[in-house]
């Protein structure tokens, strides 16, 4: 399996075995503490996510501040994870911090407005070019919102996603292709939801399958990311966003773009930077300095209809629907705020892009000098290497690009000097606080490591 990607079996086997054990003699305290969490939490975390990690326990974190973590053993880590982009402006930052601590002492949540939300809308309208925005407290619950909203505007039940995707905990999105056969995917139960009334599903970057898809004109919305992020980066090929949006406006498709991930590409997303133009967008994780939030923008003819079927006949309905009690809390409002004003600048894209860019010549420079069939990829500030001699055309490819020991070891070997990815794939976010000595000192790591496993 690993011989073709120009790894050998026995190297990386023996490496595997040396980094499990220097990890386990080395995180003692991590390893009681998770100890003492498998009483009480399945899997031992308050999130059953913070275990998907290559070592044998996870590590427990004892603080973190800009681009670096200390976990409960003393050990520090330069932090290219970034809570899987939730802190990719940093951890800790002074001025949400002081900001979320002035509101905390004034009150976090009273299902009343501050005067933070109308400049928070003014800024996404800026940035994002929709003129209508609402909030919500995570990605999943935007996406779900949006979905909703399309269903009422469109009069249709159809959901379509790219397989690979990833939009959160959304039911009708949890599918992937078995062959040319949609399925729930794995640890969804399949009496969840009547998918084949609620959902379709085709590969990313196929214009055919797509019009294929959408030409019965029974599809609410296309919920999709811009280049899609979960399975390893798949770019839109040339005219892909073009012909998507030909299509789904000919079909009275709505299309929502998910930025949740892509907000990497700058400081409006991969929409302002390629000139997008969805009826809804959607963005969540980072927006907020790591408070819970997320936010979904609307076209004024989408709006319409939502503020109509929230006010039905003239009547107040309290939720209809949408939102939560705690979306739009005064503590989100300030955080948020702040975060666009003072953090999401262009000036910290511009650092951060420059260090990415740094990275993916690092790992260039490994691949090259071994002669390997790995690739890079580079959406702004963020980056990812995958097992194949280029970047993958849609989620399928992606899948099958993947080597889980391979992945396992280099995320390992990693850990065990101090520099963190993000566990699900090989996965790199830069931060304002990132430096330039951090990514040489991922450099030198994953040289070292390389060096260890090529046949």
């Amino acid at each position: 399996m690993t011989e073709q990607h120009g790894v050998g079996e026995r190297h990386l086997d023996a490496l595997l075995e040396r980094e499990v054990a220097r990890f386990e003699r080395t995180h003692q305290r991590s390893r009681k503490a998770h100890e003492r969490a498998r009483e009480s939490m399945p899997r031992g975390v308050p999130l059953h996510w913070m275990a998907n990690w290559p070592t044998p326990h996870p590590v427990y974190l004892d603080s973190a501040a800009g681009a670096e973590l200390v976990d409960v053993d003393g050990h520090r880590y330069v932090d290219f994870c970034l809570g899987d982009t939730g802190a990719m402006f940093g951890h800790a930052n002074p001025v949400v911090a002081d900001a979320v601590a002035e509101q905390a002492r004034a009150g976090c949540t009273t299902m009343l407005p501050t005067e933070d939300a109308a400049p928070i809308g003014e800024e996404l309208a800026r940035r994002f070019g929709l003129p209508f925005w609402q909030l919500a407290t995570s990605a999943t619950d935007a996406n779900r919102f949006a979905i909703r909203i399309a269903r009422i505007t469109t009069g249709r039940d159809t959901v379509l996603v790219f397989n690979g995707k990833y939009h959160g905990s959304v039911d009708e999105t949890q599918v992937a292709l078995d062959g040319d056969r949609m399925v729930p995917q794995p640890g969804v139960a399949p009496n969840a939801v009547d998918w084949d009334r609620t959902t379709a599903l085709v590969e990313f970057n196929d214009i055919d399958a797509l019009e294929r898809a959408l030409s019965a004109r029974d599809v609410a919305c296309v919920l999709a990311e811009p280049a899609m992020t979960n399975c390893g980066v798949v770019p839109a090929e040339p005219g892909y966003h073009e012909a998507l949006r030909e299509i789904t406006r000919r079909t009275g498709t709505l299309l929502i773009i998910d930025e949740t991930h892509t907000i990497s590409t700058g400081p409006g997303g991969y929409t302002r930077a390629y000139g997008l133009q969805p009826d809804m967008f959607v963005l969540g994780k980072s927006i907020a300095g790591g408070i819970p939030a997320a936010v979904y923008g609307m076209t004024a003819e989408v709006a319409e209809v939502f503020q109509r079927y929230t006010a039905k006949d003239g009547h107040r309905i309290s939720h209809a629907g949408f939102g939560g009690t705690l979306a739009g809390n005064a503590l989100t409002l300030r955080a948020l705020r702040v975060t666009l004003e003072q953090v999401m600048t262009e000036r910290a894209y511009t650092h951060m892009t420059a260090l990415a860019e740094r990275f993916e010549r690092g790992v260039l420079d490994v691949i090259e000098r071994y002669r390997l069939p790995w690739h890079v990829t580079r959406l702004g500030a963020r980056v990812e290497y995958l097992f194949s001699s280029r970047a993958p055309r849609n989620g399928g490819e992606a899948k099958r690009f993947r080597v889980p020991k391979l992945e396992a070891a280099i995320h390992l070997h990693l850990l065990n000097r101090g520099v963190l990815l993000t566990p699900f794939h090989n996965m790199a976010l830069m931060c304002p606080a990132t430096t330039e000595a951090d990514v040489d000192r991922h450099t030198a790591a994953f040289a070292e490591c390389v060096g260890e496993v090529v046949a």
